[in-house]
């Protein structure tokens, strides 16, 4: 019996199994609102087995976009797109979804990455003026963000608990903080893009007081029933910026405000940034969270194998893995997985004919 298929509680969620699809943006929302693409692409992905479906980044607020075209959840209008998009994808597939609300700070207002990816200036009609916890650029040749100001700290934790309101209306039954790869969240974790003497800036308890408060009123606002964690990155890959050791700290901050899982990634903070990256090359980092607190911990990162993603789990390192790029290649992932470890998923009736010849059906 393998270990990546059995299922794992969340908070009150139980997953059929130890996969979870992460997060990708799509870049194919128009002013925030999700369109036909995100029903056939969520619906390609709630049909792959997987124990959770993240929705990708997903905007508190207009200016919180990483570009024009991400998808939001900060209004009545853009309430109602997802709705229709979230509708069409569970009359065929009860998979659990969650979504993962973001914010971009001073990574906002870029092209699509196909369109190159750079910032775009507030004088284009596409761009706007970004926020920031200091006005401090991502890259040197940027436009400074604005500093947050007291005022407007509070407005995007409002809109974090609006959009989380949003999300439990809608039927969403987990919740992801974005405070990884570079983000708003993440900009104020990291003395590198922090350089506040308020009190969200300075000491590592400052630094952390934005995120532990958003979870605080988030956990206020909604249901016993939605499922709380939060994505981090674990180290900024950059001397002096944020690491494993403030990572563990914020960790157990969190586990005792009551998230229920921590999804560790890495890096996206700074160009500087110098990354090993190799098969697996983040699993160390989900590893020493694991040992640090008593809350589900999802591993991330260039896990493509099977067996390597069983071992993952059988091992202790996690206590699930999260694909993303390579489900993204492969929308039958899970399948495959399931018929190489003599396992069986959660598949629609139409494509039960699809198990390879003389091996037990990986689907059901």
């Amino acid at each position: 019996m393998s270990h990546l298929f059995q299922p794992l509680n969340l908070g009150n969620l139980t997953l059929s199994n130890r996969i979870i699809i992460a997060p990708m943006c799509q870049y194919s929302a128009e002013d925030g609102a999700a369109t036909d693409w995100h029903t056939i692409h969520l619906g390609r992905l709630a049909l792959s087995g997987a124990g959770l479906l993240i929705l990708e980044a997903t905007a508190v607020n207009p200016r919180g976009r990483i570009s024009y075209a991400d998808l939001g959840l900060w209004d009545d209008r853009t309430e109602r797109a997802l709705a229709t998009s979230l509708t069409a994808v569970r009359k065929y597939s009860s998979m659990p979804v969650g979504i993962q609300l973001a914010h971009a700070g001073r990574k906002a207002s870029t092209q699509k990455p196909w369109d190159g990816g750079k910032v775009i200036t507030p004088d284009n009609p596409h761009g706007w003026q970004t926020i920031a916890p200091s006005a401090l650029p991502y890259g040197d040749e940027e436009p400074a963000p604005d500093a947050a100001t007291p005022e407007q700290i509070t407005e995007i934790i409002t809109d974090f608990v609006e959009a989380a309101k949003r999300a439990e209306r809608l039927g969403i039954e987990a919740i992801e903080l974005h405070a990884a790869h570079g983000y708003l969240l993440h900009q104020f974790l990291s003395p590198l893009a922090n350089q506040r003497s308020d009190q969200y800036g300075g000491s590592l308890e400052n630094r952390m007081r934005l995120l532990l408060e958003i979870t605080d009123k988030i956990k206020a606002a909604v249901s016993d029933n939605i499922t709380l964690g939060v994505r981090i990155s674990a180290t900024d890959w950059v001397t002096g910026g944020w690491d494993v050791e403030q990572s563990l700290v914020l960790a157990k901050a969190l586990e005792e405000r009551g998230c229920q899982f921590i999804h560790v990634s890495t890096a996206g903070l700074s160009p500087l940034q110098q990354i090993p990256v190799a098969p697996g090359f983040q699993i160390p980092f989900a590893t020493a969270i694991k040992q640090a607190v008593n809350i589900p911990v999802i591993a991330v990162g260039l896990i493509t194998d099977a067996p390597e993603a069983d071992n993952i789990i059988a091992s202790g390192q996690a206590d699930a893995v999260a694909l993303a790029r390579g489900i993204l290649y492969n929308p039958h992932w899970v399948w495959h997985a399931a018929a190489e470890l003599g396992e069986q998923v959660t598949a629609p009736p139409q494509y039960l004919r699809s198990s390879p010849h003389g091996m037990p059906s990986p689907i059901k």
